[in-house]
């Protein structure tokens, strides 16, 4: 068994045993040694003592990989047209799949009839709506510093991707500073994935917590949120995915699901993109007859930008968790959520635990309590399986569409 299944076992095993905790104690939920004990210093402890890790390390993790991300995309240049074409791809259907999950997790209010927030130990603020073109000025960040002391990760992401952008454009000349980013993003994901390595104690006592306190009636809204993002997912995939497959690169879509169909299994079971790797692009290649210019270029570019499955679920989660602590959302919010999601989508790492940080970063943004993330984390696992066969199915539609645009011709 590897090391993520390992991890996630662990996950998933104390979702199930903090369930049980809870419900076991949700008849003893005003007993004063339970109340003040139990719930507010253990279940508290480890719970909030996860978030605050989660925390501290979604700054510097968010900066140095969109400046690396960001710098690494020199190829785009090289490639010319394809690469511009494959990046406004990426990014475009990211939007889609964003705001396709904000109006579908609207439709299934995952969250709609529990509220929690009396159980909600941060102080949970949502701004006022915003004109949109303030929206827009609020992105440029005035002092980089104050930006990251204060957590506005629309200005961390402007200023990452500038950055990155200049060190590319800088070439030779930027190594030494690209090489420091490099090192703090390598950090910044060790520092993940130690800090990962207390996530089940974090989901014990943040489920718990939330068991003691509501009893029964905390399944149902999980239940939804996981039947939710399964629902877009797939959506997504055979909507979206297919629907630009057949107007733009006047392919098949039957004979595309038959022939990449093993690699969406390989994602399925693996939920990791990196691993699909291969897979991907020898079908492109083989299958599909793809010339390896085009498609080793765009595979690992979407293996590294491209996170419409993380997008939808990222979606789905802040609605549901905004529902859940009786939050509502405004029009600004959902702007904001989609451009967050989308631009930090060049930076999400293909490492366990990342989801969860970047998941933490929407939400820091419109101001929601992270607590909502040890609800969802628990049944991550199987929800990361659907959305890392989406990113891969659409890694190789987007494939075939440049393909198509650039005359090749397709098996």
């Amino acid at each position: 068994m590897s090391k993520k299944m390992n991890l996630t076992t662990k996950i998933f095993i104390a979702l199930i045993l903090g369930i049980i905790t809870g419900l076991v104690l949700h008849p003893l939920k005003d007993n004063v040694i339970v109340n003040n004990y139990i719930v507010n210093f253990v279940f508290n402890l480890l719970g909030n003592g996860f978030i605050r890790a989660i925390r501290m390390v979604v700054v510097p993790l968010v900066l140095c990989s969109l400046v690396i991300g960001a710098a690494g995309i020199e190829d785009v240049t090289k490639l010319g047209r394809i690469g511009i074409k494959t990046l406004a791809f990426y990014l475009s259907t990211t939007a889609v799949a964003v705001i396709l999950a904000l109006i579908g997790g609207n439709i299934i209010n995952p969250g709609k009839g529990v509220n929690i927030g009396e159980i909600a130990t941060s102080e949970v603020t949502i701004a006022k709506t915003k004109p949109f073109v303030d929206i827009l000025l609020d992105m440029i960040p005035i002092n980089p510093a104050q930006a990251m002391a204060n957590g506005n990760m629309l200005q961390i992401i402007v200023f990452a991707i500038l950055v990155g952008i200049a060190i590319s454009l800088l070439g030779s000349k930027a190594d030494n500073i690209k090489k420091i980013f490099e090192e703090g993003n390598a950090l910044s994901l060790k520092l993940v994935e130690m800090i990962m390595i207390f996530a089940p104690l974090g989901v014990y006592g943040l489920i718990s917590k939330t068991f003691t306190t509501l009893g029964y009636v905390a399944l149902l809204p999980l239940f939804k949120y996981f039947i939710g993002v399964v629902i877009i997912l797939a959506l997504h995939c055979l909507i979206t995915y297919q629907g630009i497959l057949i107007l733009f690169g006047k392919y098949n879509p039957m004979k595309f699901l038959k022939n990449f169909a093993p690699t969406m299994m390989v994602g399925f079971s693996t939920a990791s993109s990196s691993a699909c790797l291969p897979s991907s692009l020898k079908s492109m290649q083989e299958n599909f007859g793809v010339s390896k210019a085009i498609s080793s270029f765009t595979i690992p570019l979407g293996n590294t930008i491209n996170m419409d499955g993380t997008a939808v679920m990222q979606g789905v989660a802040t609605i549901f968790i905004a529902q859940i602590y009786g939050i509502d959302l405004t029009m600004g919010n959902y702007v904001t959520i989609i451009l967050t999601a989308t631009l930090a989508s060049i930076g999400t790492a293909g490492v366990p635990g990342v989801g969860v940080i970047m998941l933490g970063m929407v939400l820091v943004q419109v101001g929601l309590p992270l607590e909502g993330i040890g609800l969802v984390m628990g049944i991550d696992r199987f929800v990361d399986m659907f959305r890392t066969m989406v990113n891969v199915t659409g890694d190789a539609v987007c494939t075939i569409v440049i393909a198509k645009t650039e005359g090749e011709e397709l098996k």
